[in-house]
Formats: structure tokens, sequence, C-alpha cells
């Protein structure tokens, strides 16, 4: 594919994402088969629209936003009791490829909501529609999960994708084989590490080709510690602006000890590397 119609297909894809008349379309999958996509207009019928007023972290600036709970979009599009919701994985999946990892229990937390336009620039009755958003200036549609409680603007601990189009039941480990750092004991850093990037960097990044595609891959063909200094990767991990203007988000809440596991960790996976690419 050339990288003129990537492109294209990239900037188009928010629009083909639309029920004829319905609105955008959220898909539900449950481990790899789709189990329903539902329009706008069908989640507004099942779900109770609200006003949502939060603290966002990405126009860092108060917001108002039309929106859904979150919970009942789930029973919605899985058909299933919050009680059996509260126990699966879910990963939520962006247009860009960026795939976040979450739990139910966490999903179905109040403060929860699927926004689908801005308040202030969408009326009731008028097509709905969000501002530019990040230093991209990406449009969020078709949806965008945000967080009302006061606790809840975190994106390094609660998800907050924006072109959100995709709701996935499916265990991590099922979703992800081959990022476990296989033998490695439970307390070890390299096991701390596991958890750290299975927690706040997935979503963007991949490893083994498993992951989210925003950002590189980190350990095929060759692993990130196999040419950058472990001091310079950790320093970028913590502050990446202080090397260049970028959309990774800063890790300042990272410890020197969660650092040095994330590094533990990205060297047990060079001795575990699974490259999709060679085994096709």
């Amino acid at each position: 594919m050339t990288r003129l119609l990537f492109a294209l297909l990239t900037l188009l894809s928010p629009l083909m994402l639309h029920a004829e008349g319905g609105g955008p379309l959220l898909r539900f999958v449950s481990e790899g088969q789709e189990i329903r996509s539902m329009p706008l207009s069908l989640l507004r019928a099942r779900c109770a629209e609200q006003e949502v007023v939060v603290d966002d972290p990405y126009y860092e600036r108060t917001m108002r936003f039309r929106a859904l709970p979150l919970g009942c979009v789930l029973k919605a599009g899985f058909a299933e009791s919050s009680a059996t919701l509260a126990t699966g994985d879910f990963s939520l999946v962006a247009l860009d490829g960026y795939t976040r990892p979450s739990t139910g229990g966490q999903l179905l937390e109040a403060g929860a909501a699927l926004a689908f336009a801005d308040a202030a620039l969408t009326p009731d009755g008028a097509p709905p529609r969000f501002a530019p958003i990040t230093r991209r200036g990406v449009d969020p549609a078709p949806f965008y999960l945000v967080w009302s409680g006061t606790e809840q603007n975190d994106p390094h601990r609660y998800p907050w994708p924006f072109q959100l189009a995709k709701i996935e039941r499916v265990p991590f480990e099922l979703r992800h084989p081959h990022l476990d750092p296989t033998g490695t004991p439970a307390g070890s850093p390299a096991r701390h590490g596991y958890g750290i990037f299975r927690g706040q960097c997935v979503m963007c990044h991949s490893i083994n080709g498993e992951g989210g595609k925003v950002g590189p891959e980190l350990n095929v063909p060759m692993s990130i510690v196999e040419y950058r200094p472990e001091a310079q990767l950790k320093e970028f991990i913590r502050n990446p602006q202080r090397f260049r203007y970028t959309t990774m988000p800063s890790h300042e809440h990272l410890t020197d000890a969660d650092l040095d596991a994330l590094v533990a960790y990205f060297e047990a996976m060079r001795d575990r590397k699974f490259d999709p690419r060679a085994a096709r």
C-alpha cells in the first residue's frame, strides 16, 4: 500500500465507520469474533444521553461532552450483565492502532462515559462533532472515552482513548501471548517491568509484534536495549520532550526502580524474541 493511499484511508476512516443514517459505528468483539456493530442512533436509543463535564488531560482544560454512560453501552453491546462484564479483560481499540487494555471492573466504574460530541460545538439536533485534540490536531470521532470523577483524569491510570472504534473482550494473555517474560520469577524486576509495560506502554508500543501501533516496535528485529544506552532510554521514557517534540507522554511518575524494572523487562524479552514477519 502506498503512503498516499494509506494517508487517504486514514483521513476517510472516520467517515467509513458510519451506518446509513445511524451515525458512527461502535464494534463489539469477543475473542476475535464480532458480536455486533451498533450505530450511535441505536446506542442513544438504548442508553440515556447525558452531558458530562470533565477535567480533560488531552484538551488540557475543562470540557463538556454529550455522552452515554459506558456501563450501559457495554451491556447493550455485549448483551451481558454488569456482574459478568466486571470479570472480563477488555481492549479499547482506536482508528490509529492505539490499543488500551482495561478491566471490566474499571470500565464499569461510575464516571466513565462514551462521548460522541463536544457539547459546546453541538447543540441538540446538530450533527455530532468535536474540536481537534492533541498537538496533532486529530478529530476524536467516532467516540471518545472520558471520565468525570475527580480521581479519574490521570491517563496513566484510566483509559482516555479517542477515535475509539472497537471494544474487544479478550483475556490479555490470549490477545498478547508473546509479551510475557516466561520463566522470570514472581517479584523479579523483569516481572515488575512487565506489569508496567502492560499497564502503561502496550497501548502504543508492541513487543514481538503484539500491542499498539502508534509508537515503534521495541523488540524485533532488534530490541531497544540493543541500540539505546540504558541511561538514555530511561531518561527518554521519563521525559521524551527533552529529546524531541513527540506525542509520547512523559512518565515523571515512574520511580528509578520502575525504570530499572522496565529495562529489565526489555532485556528479558531480548532473549525471548518472536518475529511475526519471520514466522510467516
